[in-house]
């Protein structure tokens, strides 16, 4: 493999890692970030702890996505107004402002331990 594929991997790497911070604010993010590594874990001759990196970053932006859909689906009864006086409306809510600080945080951690093992050249797994 050439030295030019393995920095323009590097590259890709990067730029996934700093849309992976991205996607703590928006979704759209994080889709440009799981394209960016799709394309260096479907890439040939690439080396085993950088397609690791890439598969890692895939799993943690599919994983924070499912995650986001299941808590942003607590959140219908507050879309209808009358609704919005029953007390299992507020327990709903609050189910899904857990739920979404839980996606959040495994983003954040996801995010925070593949940069420490990215620095140090090593797979995530």
């Amino acid at each position: 493999m050439g030295q030019d594929d393995i920095l323009k991997h590097r590259r890709l790497i990067n730029w996934a890692y700093v849309f992976m911070f991205f996607a703590l604010f928006t979704v759209i993010t994080g889709v440009i970030a799981y394209l960016l590594s799709a394309k260096v874990a479907q890439a040939q001759d690439v080396e085993v702890w950088m397609q690791a990196q890439a598969l890692w970053v895939m799993r943690s932006i599919m994983l924070f996505v499912a995650t986001m859909i299941f808590a942003v689906l607590w959140f219908i009864p507050l879309h209808f107004y009358y609704w919005d006086t029953f007390l299992w409306v507020k327990g709903c809510t609050v189910v899904g402002v857990i739920f979404a600080f839980i996606a959040w945080m495994m983003l954040l951690n996801a995010f925070i331990k593949g940069l420490a093992k990215y620095i140090k050249n090593k797979a995530v797994f």
